[in-house]
Parts: structure tokens; C-alpha cells; sequence
């Protein structure tokens, strides 16, 4: 670790100091280069390989084997650890007795004591010091201040004491943006897009969600190749300054959740995703949103979807559905259902039978027969329930889609 950015003070006897700890960077140069036939020759090819800070068999690289110390506070963003280190210094030819050094960061929100020891220290020696490495992981942005403090005692018995303020800035280094999308089942597929909205690249380590207690989630950032899951980012996850990446998960819900339409269908907390990253020589930071939210799927009294459809289907050949009906409201309902054609799908059946009481969360699954009569991507449509207590009607249109083709050739069609 290098230190810089220091801040010092004399306090009668002793000498104060505050410096922050941060990582150094890798050295880099601008290198000069031109054609043997130019007026140099080699001249500058000599010159690089000369130089200390190059690497030797490439000299042309930017970046150097140095190590550079900062020469200045630097950037401090969110979910990255605030490092200091404290110094106090006794340069008087006496002694002083019962040294206290407090370190405490006042945020917008709170106060927090970053002291290792809050005893004193009984005394201090001429020409020795009290050091002290303070350490806390930023988890606010705005205006931070470090309060540095220090009370000790004279020889004489006097009593001194002195603080001193260091005020700096916590950024925010992602810019991270949410998408819900409700499917036809009780699925919710969750689109993150997260920016670097630093000045340098990040490797993301991990970037991960954490479901609440009724989901559980399938990570879509993966795809297998010879049995083995490679990430569709590739093997180097960088994400450069600007930059922004998409990820995408699956929740369903619990097997103990997922019959209880009516609960399902008023969770609107998802879960909050936890990202790691680390910058420069391997600094880390981790961030965790808060908990997500999506809006409820209005389903109404009764929701009625297809747990079974074929992809493709013949043109004019029956085939075959399972329709699953819920009850989402409170109440017992006795149900009749009606299938009304279309003007492209026909259903087969008898059409207004008694489907018998639902009562609230139940479900029942229903077989129907159905085929089309005209080609394409045809919508599942022209159902129709009523529920017999309230005398209420539920139509249902566009349910699913089926492509239909023909089996002959185009001019048999």
C-alpha cells in the first residue's frame, strides 16, 4: 500500500498526520518509434530499451514494470473500502501522558466510530509515535467527513486537545437499471443492465440475484459447450468505462407457493441482486441493491392459461391443449364454459358444459381439442367463462399463439 494526500499538524508537543491508503498504479510511458530507413535509425529503439521503466522484449508497451505512487486524494466510489492511516508523533524532548486518538466518518446519515482501540495510551516517549490503520467499507455516496481527534497531557499537567476535519466525496461507480416481464405462467424474467460509470475498466467478478423466500432463480448468463458452462460474456468479464451489460434470470416459485394463486399474485418483492467487482491492482467493491420491486400481474377473479400448446400444428388437423383455470378472487365460483369460433380457429367439443365449483387458489386443468383453418401465427381465442353465483362473464382472446402450416406442398394447399 502507498500513502499520500497527507494532512499534518503541530500540536504543541506532538505532530499530527492523516494520510489516505490507496493501491499504486502501473507506470506507463508514451513510446516513440519510426522505420530503420528514417533520420533516427535506431536511435529511440536504444533509447527505450535503455530505459528503466520499459519491459524488456517490449519496449513499446505503454505499460511499464514500475509501480507510481498517487499524487493525489483520487475518486472514492460506493461499495469500495476507505483505507486511512493515522500518525501521531511526539517531537518535543518530554514526555506526554494519556494520548487519545479518535477517528470517527460522519456521514449524511450517521456517525461511525473507525477507532481500533478507544483506550488511551499512557504515555509517549520523545521522537515515538501512536500509528493506527483505519478501514471501512463506503456504503453511502455524498459528502464524508473524516473528524481526527487527539487529547493528551503535558508534563505540567495540562490537558490539550485538538481535531481536525478531512472532507472528500463518494461516487457512484454503476448505473444499475431493472426490467420485469411476467410470462404466461407464474414465471418473472428479470433484465438488469448495469453501466461502469467510472473512468476505468472493471473485471466483474459476480453478479448475482438474491430471490426472496418464494422464488426460486435460474441464472440466463450461461451457455454450455462440450458439457461445460461458459458465460456469454466470455472467459474475460471486463466491463470498460461506459460500457453497459445485460443480465438476465428466471424466478419461479416455490413448490410450497406455486398453487397458491391467490399469494403469487400479490408478491411484488422479487429479491435484490449483489454485484463484485475489482479495479486496478485488484481493489474490490461490492454493491447490493435494495429489494426489487415489480408491478402485480392484474390476473382478475379467474386466470386462465395454457400449461400445454404444440409449437407447430397441420392446417385443418385437430390438435390438442390443456388450459389450466384459477380462481385468484376470494369467493367459491361454479363455472360453465363457452368456446365461441373464430373466423381462423374452430374448436371441437361441446360448447357452454358445467366445469362444477372452484373454490379460492383452487385450479382445474382442462383438455380441449381446437385446429385452424387458416396458415400462420394464429391466436388461441374465443373462450368464454361465467360464473353462475354472480351471473359475471370472462372472455378471453389472444390466450397463446400456434404456428399453423401445410402439410402438402403450395399449390395441394
Amino acid at each position: 500500500l502507498s500513502a499520500h494526500h497527507p494532512q499534518k499538524e503541530i500540536l504543541m508537543s506532538l505532530y499530527f498526520t492523516v494520510m489516505r491508503l490507496t493501491k499504486p498504479t502501473l507506470f506507463t510511458n508514451l513510446p516513440a518509434t519510426c522505420e530503420d530507413r528514417d533520420l533516427p535509425g535506431d536511435l529511440f529503439g536504444q533509447l527505450m530499451r535503455q530505459d528503466p521503466s520499459t519491459i524488456k522484449g517490449a519496449e513499446t508497451l505503454m505499460l511499464g514494470e514500475m509501480l507510481t505512487l498517487p499524487q493525489n486524494f483520487g475518486n472514492i466510489f460506493l461499495g469500495e473500502t476507505f483505507s486511512s492511516y493515522i500518525s501521531v508523533h511526539n517531537d518535543s524532548s518530554q514526555v506526554v501522558k494519556d494520548i487519545l486518538v479518535k477517528a470517527d466518518l460522519q456521514t449524511s446519515s450517521q456517525r461511525l466510530n473507525l477507532s481500533a482501540s478507544n483506550s488511551a495510551v499512557a504515555e509517549l516517549k520523545p521522537e515515538c509515535c501512536i500509528d493506527d490503520v483505519i478501514h471501512h467499507e463506503v456504503k453511502e455516496i455524498g459528502t464524508h467527513i473524516l473528524v481526527c481527534a487527539v487529547s493528551y497531557t503535558t508534563q505540567q499537567g495540562e490537558k490539550l486537545y485538538f481535531r481536525k476535519f478531512f472532507k472528500f466525496q463518494v461516487l457512484k461507480p454503476l448505473d444499475v437499471k431493472t426490467k420485469f416481464y411476467n410470462a404466461e405462467t407464474d414465471e418473472v424474467f428479470l433484465e438488469a443492465q448495469i453501466q461502469n460509470i467510472t473512468t476505468s475498466p472493471m473485471f466483474m467478478e459476480k453478479v448475482s440475484l438474491e430471490p426472496s423466500m418464494m422464488y426460486n432463480v435460474t441464472e440466463l448468463n450461461m451457455v454450455t459447450q462440450a458439457d461445460k458452462g461458459e458465460s456469454t460474456f466470455g472467459k474475460m468479464s471486463y466491463l470498460q468505462p461506459m460500457d453497459t451489460r445485460q443480465y438476465l434470470y428466471c424466478l419461479k416459485p416455490k413448490p410450497e407457493y406455486a398453487e397458491k394463486a391467490g399469494i403469487i399474485k400479490g408478491v411484488t418483492v422479487i429479491g435484490k441482486l449483489d454485484i463484485v467487482w475489482k479495479t486496478n491492482l485488484g481493489e474490490r467493491g461490492r454493491l447490493q441493491t435494495s429489494q426489487l420491486q415489480r408491478m402485480a400481474p392484474g390476473y382478475g377473479d379467474i386466470r386462465l392459461s395454457l400449461d400445454l400448446i404444440p409449437d407447430t400444428v397441420n392446417l385443418e388437423e385437430p390438435f390438442d391443449i390443456i388450459c389450466k383455470i384459477t380462481n385468484c378472487s376470494e369467493r367459491t365460483m361454479d363455472l360453465v364454459l363457452e368456446m365461441c369460433n373464430t373466423s381462423s380457429i374452430h374448436w371441437c367439443g361441446i360448447s357452454g358444459r358445467q366445469l362444477g365449483k372452484l373454490s379460492p387458489g383452487a385450479f382445474l386443468s382442462l383438455p380441449l381439442t381446437v385446429l385452424s383453418s387458416v396458415q400462420g401465427l394464429q391466436s388461441i381465442s374465443g373462450l368464454r367463462l361465467t360464473d353462475t353465483f354472480l351471473k359475471r362473464t370472462y372472455e378471453y382472446d389472444d390466450i397463446a399463439q400456434v404456428c399453423v402450416v401445410c402439410p402438402f406442398t403450395s399449390n395441394e394447399c
